[in-house]
């Protein structure tokens, strides 16, 4: 014959649990662990939502990095292309902070162009466009098809200048000038302020085309 089990005395009560009260200890020890099954999950959430952060900011921020400009020597290479230009090739000297990021001589509808893409110290983005024996056809392309507002008076040489700053869709065309000397026609197009783009002109020290 079995024998009954002898209910155990609570300490606390001095007498055993009643039903009732082993089915409350019960629910709540099972309620303190659900809650503490909870902070654990609340903790491993946010140390995970901090790891994605961390490498987010990581990858993208990068601050020793930033305004960093893979640079070409535009001088050595103008140097190279010059035989195969028609006209000297605009490779002006310009002060600490100005970095190329791309020098080319390219063909445009038939028309040989020297091309040069500049960072400025304000990390803005000035073109420099010479093209050599250029038509009013290249300059329409090379201004993007916009007309001239005004001019500005550079050294000796007057450039038109095509001011498009409140076109959200002016693009790398949001400021302009352009002027011949001799053979060449000189485009210059970018986001930069007037400072910038005078210093980039003074350096090139244009002879105004009669």
């Amino acid at each position: 014959m079995a024998r009954q089990k002898t209910p155990r005395v609570v300490a606390e009560l001095g007498r055993p649990e009643t039903p009732q009260e082993i089915a409350d200890r019960r629910a709540a020890a099972s309620a303190k662990r659900r809650r503490n099954q909870t902070a654990i999950n609340l903790v491993f959430s946010l140390v995970a939502s901090l790891v994605v952060v961390l490498v987010a900011v990581l990858i993208v921020v990068r601050p020793d990095d930033r305004g960093a400009v893979d640079a070409v020597d535009y001088r050595e290479i103008a140097q190279r292309s010059q035989a195969q230009a028609g006209a000297p090739l605009a490779a002006p000297e310009l002060p600490e902070g100005w970095v190329a990021n791309l020098a080319e001589l390219r063909d445009v509808d038939d028309v040989s162009t020297w091309y040069v893409g500049f960072v400025t110290p304000e990390q803005q983005f000035i073109a420099l466009e010479q093209g050599i024996d250029a038509d009013a056809d290249w300059l329409e392309q090379a201004t993007d098809g916009r007309a001239a507002t005004g001019a500005e008076l550079i050294g000796d040489t007057e450039w038109a200048s095509y001011d498009y700053r409140g076109d959200e869709e002016a693009g790398n065309h949001a400021f302009g000038l352009s002027a011949a000397e001799a053979e060449s026609t000189y485009v210059l197009h970018g986001t930069a302020e007037l400072a910038e783009f005078v210093e980039l002109a003074e350096a090139l020290d244009l002879q105004e085309a009669e």
